[in-house]
């Protein structure tokens, strides 16, 4: 029972430390989400030149850091005529290079993390960019996209199918201030939250109990942490193999992060261990759904490779550049609750995050939670509703619910995948 006890203070305590720094992310996140249309990102990410892919970088990192919605998200942006390659830049982009994620490494870790996410995310990009150019044989994007087109359900399928953007004109401010906006800002805040929340919890309990109840003595074993030359060369190799095997995705791995870091893994490790949230068995089991066998197999051996790559070379400049922080600062927080400026973030952005629940809840947003692992074809003819006056209509027009709900399928319908862009 005290293990127990001692595993759940310090899940516990990790929470409380985090809990202000997700909801200012998810608030941010929630903020450009709400002003940039899905229809905008398809049309502007129909190749794989270099412009091309810094735009999916950059709507990447303004996007959902869940890890199961970005990879459905992602195959939807592909079957809407999206390159494959910007698509799974998007895809990396909105887990490894969010607002939030940088926030909690900080916090946890030390800001020369947060540095080297936001360092080495973009390293990877471009090595993946790199290694599609090379080996990827338009044949199998052919195959894909066929599988792809069969709609096979994965996870967060609803929750990708939305777009809760203001679908109103305006500028971006003008379209943010309105009543809409702060609807549609709450929409997407909770449902970011919903989406993540499974993954956190279990991240923080695991990171709990394995911090109460592993020795450092067999982390320093595994990492080979006696050997320095060895641990720097095995880290960014073993770092993606755990992240494979501990089923925990997007933010909700930074608390195990920190126990690995503790237990002796290499910087670079960390770096690749974190990044190789889009790799993790459940997920590998969805782009087989989503793409084929072969893809899958494809998309694992390319990620993984250039995981491994970016931890190497997170390893060789931060540590020729002195940034990569004594291990003997790393604590694993077990404080609880103590009243510090933590305590009053907290307050301040929990009021926040209330506000925003209190908007989603009074705009009618319980039958988007509803929808969020929901068949985004709705077993429906590919159609919008809205645009046949068959039922749909936008409630933004009429200042009730702030967002459309064909968009979300809350009447069935939606815009049929077969579109092109500009319809879409």
């Amino acid at each position: 029972m005290h293990a127990v006890v001692h595993a759940l203070s310090i899940a516990g305590s990790m929470t409380w430390q985090i809990a202000w720094a997700l909801i200012l992310g998810f608030a941010l996140s929630a903020v450009v989400q709400a002003v940039v249309r899905r229809s905008t990102i398809v049309r502007l990410l129909g190749d794989d030149r270099p412009r091309t892919l810094a735009l999916a970088t950059a709507f990447g990192t303004a996007s959902s850091s869940c890890s199961y919605a970005a990879v459905a998200l992602a195959r939807a942006l592909f079957r809407r005529g999206a390159s494959f390659t910007a698509a799974m830049v998007f895809e990396i982009a909105s887990t490894n290079l969010v607002i939030e994620l940088g926030v909690i490494l900080a916090l946890l870790m030390g800001w020369q993390f947060t540095l080297a996410e936001f360092t080495g995310g973009p390293v990877m990009i471009v090595v993946l960019a790199v290694a599609f150019r090379l080996f990827l044989r338009e044949k199998l994007v052919r195959e894909a996209r066929q599988q792809a087109d069969r709609g096979l359900a994965g996870s967060m399928e609803g929750h990708a199918a939305m777009d809760m953007s203001v679908q109103g004109s305006g500028s971006f401010a003008r379209r943010l201030l309105s009543r809409d906006g702060y609807t549609a800002v709450a929409n997407v805040f909770v449902m970011e939250w919903a989406a993540i929340l499974r993954d956190l919890v279990i991240g923080l309990l695991a990171a709990g109990a394995i911090a109460a109840w592993v020795p450092d003595s067999f982390w320093r074993a595994f990492f080979f942490a006696g050997h320095p030359l060895a641990a720097k060369l095995w880290g960014p190799i073993i770092g993606p193999a755990v992240a494979i095997l501990s089923f925990v995705c997007s933010v909700g791995n930074v608390p195990l992060a920190v126990v690995l870091w503790k237990g002796g893994i290499s910087f670079g490790g960390v770096v690749a261990f974190i990044f190789a949230d889009l790799i993790i068995l459940p997920i590998l089991n969805i782009y087989r759904k989503y793409y084929g066998a072969k893809m899958a197999a494809f998309i694992l051996a390319t990620f993984y490779a250039t995981m491994v790559i970016a931890g190497y070379v997170i390893e060789l400049v931060f540590g020729g550049l002195g940034l990569i922080p004594e291990r003997a600062t790393a604590k694993i927080p077990d404080q609880g609750v103590a009243w510090d400026y933590t305590t009053w973030l907290n307050i301040g952005f929990g009021l926040l995050a209330a506000a925003l629940v209190v908007r989603f809840l009074r705009t009618g947003g319980l039958p988007m939670l509803r929808m969020m692992n929901g068949d985004p074809d709705g077993g429906h003819e590919g159609h919008d509703h809205a645009a046949h006056g068959t039922g749909g209509h936008d409630h933004t027009a009429h200042g009730t619910g702030g967002h459309n709900h064909h968009q979300h399928g809350a009447h069935g319908g939606h815009t049929h995948h077969g579109q092109s862009p500009a319809e879409a």
